[in-house]
């Protein structure tokens, strides 16, 4: 008795979505993961505007974990510093293991009119920080000082160039560092969010100059450490003079020594032996189709 066979069961279309919906959800937790790490401080408010005696809640996400951040008031956007905040009615929060808080904050008159901001910041360990705007109802507002600008007077303390070459240099790609200087304030206005131009210059020709904005602060009499991006040309090699300069002051040189890439060199005698060889077989190929047969005659008896 033979048996029946029976042909091979159809794969249902839903499970071919499900095994795929199940791969896509597995390859994208860990892209989403990233993303959300990669984020910076976030902060927000349960209500835009208030009024004096009340009190908001402010939130934050991806701060650093278990890190102690004061929350302040302030007005003018804060671009005085602290000084434009109500410090006495602030409030100190710690982070929690997942870099999230809560904290409800009271509301108060900043001693600078509006537009106000919440600014939260960390006190110790590596600086971070977030602005989050708010309005404080009845407060004055008033249009945004103009910058004082002339009165600071930025000098280099120290110069030195951060970074090395890699793999991609030797082979002709643009060689970079990290200009690291620390600048120091004896003017008597704080020199905000200051504008440098790095140049770099090679022989007897004059530098190029590109200007650099560095995000910060300079009180008068204080120093900070500035990190400014310095690249050449690809195929660049020699002395060259890494030059920094703030509103057309140059205040420091710094030479940098470029290494020769001798990739492209090498690139290039393997190319040559490589085409010559190819050459040559070509050239002794034409020659043994070319040449003439002749007829090869027998042996003689014995």
């Amino acid at each position: 008795m033979n048996a029946r066979r029976h042909p091979a069961t159809p794969v249902r279309p839903s499970a071919v979505l499900t095994v795929l919906a199940l791969v896509l959800l597995t390859l994208g937790a860990p892209l989403t993961g990233g993303a959300a790490a990669a984020e910076g401080p976030t902060a927000k408010v349960s209500k835009a505007e208030a009024g004096t005696g009340g009190t908001v809640t402010v939130t934050g996400a991806h701060w650093r974990p278990r890190a102690l951040l004061t929350l302040l008031i302030c007005g003018q956007n804060m671009i005085g510093g602290t000084n434009a905040c109500a410090n006495g009615d602030g409030r100190a929060v710690t982070v929690g293991e997942d870099g999230t808080f809560t904290k409800k904050l009271p509301v108060s008159e900043p001693p600078k009119p509006c537009p106000c901001v919440i600014h939260i910041a960390t006190v110790t360990g590596k600086a971070a920080a977030a602005d989050v705007a708010f309005k404080v109802a009845g407060h004055p507002v008033a249009p945004l000082p103009k910058e004082r600008t002339g009165g600071e007077r930025l000098s280099v303390l120290s110069a030195r160039l951060d970074g090395s070459s890699g793999v991609l240099t030797w082979f002709g790609a643009p060689p970079r560092r990290k200009l690291v200087v620390t600048v120091g304030n004896l003017g008597s206005t704080p020199a905000r969010d200051p504008v440098f131009e790095v140049g770099s210059s090679h022989g007897v020709f004059a530098p190029s100059w590109e200007e650099q904005r560095w995000r910060g602060t300079i009180q008068p009499g204080k120093k900070a450490q500035v990190k400014l991006d310095v690249e050449l040309s690809a195929g660049a090699h020699g002395d060259y003079l890494v030059s920094l300069r703030y509103g057309h002051k140059l205040l420091v040189e710094q030479p940098w020594a470029v290494g020769r890439p001798w990739g492209v060199t090498l690139f290039w005698v393997l190319l040559c032996v490589v085409v010559s060889a190819t050459l040559f077989r070509i050239g002794m190929a034409v020659v043994d189709k070319v040449r003439p047969r002749t007829a090869r005659t027998a042996p003689p008896p014995p």
